[in-house]
């Protein structure tokens, strides 16, 4: 009688399911793909879906607008921390326990977040969200690498990028939906059906990792040095535009802590045998030039990301509903173009597609750094749809390279770092985009009031129409004149916005561009996951 022999996890007497599984172990690995990409899309929606339901929280809460940015704070700093320690909480627990755990914690945690009647209560289960959900990126990546045979891995990475692109766009369309049809709660409350569904399926089709070794240690002062080193530099470039960065003590206290934290965190990480987090896998030529460059991904992307609704919601008066529809159309042309590129991602060197894919996107931001307030949604098509394709050529073959010739075992901890660094790339980008705008929109309305004087006949005739009209509607002519003034005066601050939102159109482009030489270090663009032949220990 032949014996079955069980995938890791999988014990005892073998049930008709699990010799089929065996038989098969790929079998099941588009339910698995819905399963994982569902629960990363849930984890990432909520990042940016509370944006939108901020001023209505304000007023059920009665907190300030400095104290209601502790919701999305607080849950993108527990987020992080949880990020790369995934692949050791992943082995330590079984990935199945671990990830169906993950997503019940991020369920209960949704409930909570709904029900919470202060802001400090809604705070504290954000907390407990967000170190839910920091399992459901780096996890669900790695787990849709061992689902799918070697040369379909490409399309395993296309669906899971499909919604790591797609998610953080839906987050403001559907967010402005719910608020205006319901009420603030129901953001949290949609989480609970859709992730019992995830979590149904990933306990019934997940298995534990092949690879994987159960420390038998815990590490609890790594634990403590990473939360304080990525804690406080995510903290840290979270609130220091308010704070005016490092003119405040306080900024500067984030940052030498972050810092000092970081260095003894790797000190400790490399003089132990059961590290949470193994730094030796940089030694690696793909992983280390890859993790830089998904760093600048993260930049060029979530700073762009950032600055468009600003841009569509301040200077041309869009809802949150209206600039998602905007934004929609180039997410879905990013979806489409990675579901072609995964197939091809085994088969065609990554760094040409790679190269491609930024040129795509320096292209958009060229597009985009020509609007003008005139500008409509035909205006911003082709820019974003260009967008959209440029990053489908990034994602899904950057990914594969990056980790190409990891052994199956260390693949959890290279897309933990792949994936904090893309993280930690985008709250850069958006503290430096957000800083950036705030400054030269200052320096750009100081260069045009320059050309704007009394001896200006230009100016003169401006402001004398502005003061007719205003006369012709039954206003006093000196009070006219006065509001003429103030016309003048933000419509000057508009046209300095307008250019320093093209400014930093150009720079998310140039700096995705600026990171290409470090594919030369690569000593291959093809996805080979999991070779053998290399040992990083």
């Amino acid at each position: 009688m032949a014996t079955t022999v069980l995938p890791a996890g999988l014990t005892g007497t073998p049930t008709a399911s699990q010799a089929a599984v065996a038989d098969d172990p790929y079998k099941n690995k588009y339910l698995i793909a819905i399963a994982v990409t569902l629960a990363a899309v849930l984890e990432l929606v909520d990042t940016s879906i509370v944006n939108v339901a901020i001023p209505h929280m304000m007023g059920t809460l009665g907190a300030t607008l400095d104290e209601i940015a502790w919701v999305s704070t607080s849950y993108i700093i527990a987020n992080v921390i949880v990020i790369p320690m995934s692949s050791w909480l992943s082995a330590y627990f079984g990935r199945r326990n671990y990830l169906t755990g993950s997503i019940t914690i991020f369920v209960v945690a949704s409930f909570f977040c709904g029900a919470a009647t202060s802001l400090w209560g809604l705070v504290f289960w954000r907390v407990i969200q967000g170190l839910g959900g920091g399992a459901l990126l780096s996890t669900a990546q790695t787990t849709l690498f061992e689902a799918f045979p070697p040369h379909e891995r490409g399309i395993g990475q296309s669906i899971f990028g499909v919604g790591v692109m797609v998610g953080p766009t839906l987050g403001p369309t559907l967010g402005g939906y719910i608020v205006d049809a319901y009420a603030w709660p129901w953001i949290f409350y949609i989480n609970v059906p859709l992730g019992i569904f995830a979590g149904y399926l990933v306990w019934t089709y997940v298995r534990d990792a092949a690879y994987h070794v159960k420390a038998t240690s815990v590490d609890v002062l790594g634990i403590v040095l990473l939360t304080m080193a990525v804690g406080s530099l995510q903290w840290m470039l979270e609130r220091g535009e308010r704070f005016d960065w490092f003119d405040s003590r306080f900024v500067t206290g984030l940052a030498i802590t972050s810092v000092v934290s970081a260095a003894l965190l790797v000190w400790r990480e490399l003089t132990i045998d059961e590290p949470i987090i193994d730094f030796r896998i940089l030694k690696s030529r793909q992983l280390a030039p890859g993790v830089l460059f998904a760093m600048f991904l993260g930049l060029a992307l979530y700073g762009s990301v950032f600055v468009l609704p600003v841009f569509l919601q301040t200077l041309h008066g869009y809802t949150a509903q209206q600039t998602g529809m905007v934004i929609l159309p180039g997410a879905l042309a990013s979806a489409f173009t990675m579901a072609i590129v995964g197939r091809l991602a085994n088969k065609v060197d990554a760094r040409p597609m790679i190269v491609v894919g930024a040129f795509l996107f320096l292209g958009a931001m060229v597009q985009l750094s020509r609007i003008t307030l005139d500008a409509g949604p035909n205006e911003l098509f082709w820019p974003l749809i260009m967008r959209g394709v440029g990053l489908g050529f990034l994602f899904v073959p950057l990914t594969n390279a990056t980790v190409a010739g990891l052994p199956m075992r260390l693949i959890g901890q290279g897309t933990g770092m792949f994936n904090l660094m893309r993280q930690l790339g985008g709250s850069l980008g958006i503290a430096i985009m957000a800083t950036m705008l705030a400054r030269q929109t200052v320096v750009q309305k100081q260069l045009l009031t320059e050309h704007v004087g009394s001896y200006d006949p230009t100016t003169m005739a401006r402001l004398g129409g502005l003061t007719k009209g205003l006369v012709a509607r039954g206003i006093d002519a000196a009070i006219a004149k006065q509001q003429a003034l103030m016309i003048m005066d933000r419509q000057i601050a508009t046209q300095a916005s307008v250019i320093a939102f093209s400014r930093i159109y150009l720079i998310a482009g140039i700096l995705l561009v600026a990171a290409l030489p470090l594919l030369l270090i690569w000593k291959t663009g093809r996805g080979m996951i999991g070779s053998p032949k290399v040992d990083l220990h």
